[in-house]
């Protein structure tokens, strides 16, 4: 087969862009082997299960999934009634970039908060969680927050543990969008039950395909009295996989050993070097501190505009110019350099930019 694209082209727009690593290739030809009972009853599964409790600790309940948009629906679904509802930051994933699923496919209300840099806290959780016992008034009964968060930064255990108990003290309980979960892990240089089930984290939905899968997530429920049901709105929401041995093996060879550290820490690596190569560029602003693979500028847009004609990378916010940039477990040293260059070249002769 000849390839439709450039093997050499890297794109700093999304990690999901990345393809798959070698050792997770491998994982899938060595399950491809004869036959194995489909829809979850497979070796590759019963084995996921007890790895997942590994990292998670004895009570993980592990259901993969497709994609991430499901690992979420799914996990809020089993954690609500129909009356009750979910708090999150403004820019949480499950309310700007899931179409609309958890409240179409899900029948899920949301309630937002704005956030200056995605976290929540017990103070801003309580501008949405009231309304207690008012029947006009849809429920709140989960947090949900993401680590890294969709600006890049980061929870401690400490402040993920500072939410969990506020969110238990008003009945209520705390869901994590995990999908660069193993980015906050090696970044804060701890290990994944540090930042879930040590800090009191419910539910989680660990993310695999930006990280070196094919494709695949996985609701994982840390606290089995906080969910219910989730075998079948896995089954009800179209996750529920007839051949699951090749999702579940991804994952084996993903958390047996360190792949998914050593792939978090390359990323992680590559978004500091790109922050720190375009930093003293006249012209860049960084508008925000990269704490893990994520990098945010202030860029002219017409430079902006040129340079993404060279490299494929997303507008994040167009009033202010600003401009995300994601580095991948793939990303290498010299791709970084060959990025930095052309933000270097397509800034030359600019007249000097003023953000307010």
């Amino acid at each position: 087969m000849i390839p439709r694209h450039d093997p050499a082209l890297k794109a700093f727009a999304s990690d999901n862009y990345a393809g798959v690593h070698p050792e997770i290739l491998q994982a899938i030809v060595t399950a491809n082997e004869g036959h194995q009972i489909s829809y979850g009853e497979d070796v590759y599964t019963e084995a996921l299960q007890d790895l997942f409790k590994r990292h998670f600790g004895d009570s993980a309940q592990t259901y993969p999934v497709f994609n991430g948009t499901a690992a979420n629906v799914v996990s809020l679904r089993a954690m609500t009634q129909q009356w009750e509802a979910v708090v999150c930051a403004d820019t949480a994933h499950i309310h700007t970039d899931e179409g609309g699923a958890p409240e179409v496919v899900g029948g899920i209300k949301l309630f937002t908060v704005p956030t200056p840099d995605g976290k929540l806290t017990p103070e801003l959780i309580d501008t949405q969680a009231w309304g207690f016992g008012d029947v006009h008034r849809a429920q709140p009964k989960v947090v949900s927050i993401s680590n890294t968060t969709e600006l890049g930064t980061l929870y401690t255990p400490d402040e993920i543990a500072a939410i969990c108990e506020h969110a238990h003290g008003l009945g209520m309980t705390v869901h994590l969008d995990g999908s660069r979960l193993t980015n906050a892990a090696a970044a804060l240089d701890v290990p994944l039950r540090a930042l879930t089930t040590d800090a009191g984290v419910d539910v989680l939905s660990f993310g695999g395909t930006k990280i070196g899968l094919l494709y695949g997530e996985a609701v994982v429920v840390l606290n089995p009295e906080a969910a219910s049901g989730v075998d079948y709105l896995r089954k009800t929401f179209m996750q529920l996989s007839s051949k699951m041995r090749f999702v579940s093996a991804q994952f084996e060879a993903l958390l047996s050993g360190d792949l998914w550290l050593r792939n978090a820490r390359q990323a992680n690596a590559m978004g500091a070097r790109l922050a720190a190569a375009v930093r003293d560029i006249p012209g860049v602003q960084l508008s925000r501190e990269a704490q893990a693979n994520a990098v945010f500028v202030r860029l002219p847009e017409d430079v902006t505009e040129r340079l993404q004609k060279r490299f494929r990378f997303y507008t994040w916010n167009a009033a202010i110019g600003e401009v995300r940039w994601m580095c991948s477990f793939d990303t290498t040293e010299a791709d970084i350099d060959a990025f930095a260059a052309a933000v270097a070249e397509e800034l030359q002769g600019e007249p000097p930019t003023s953000f307010s």
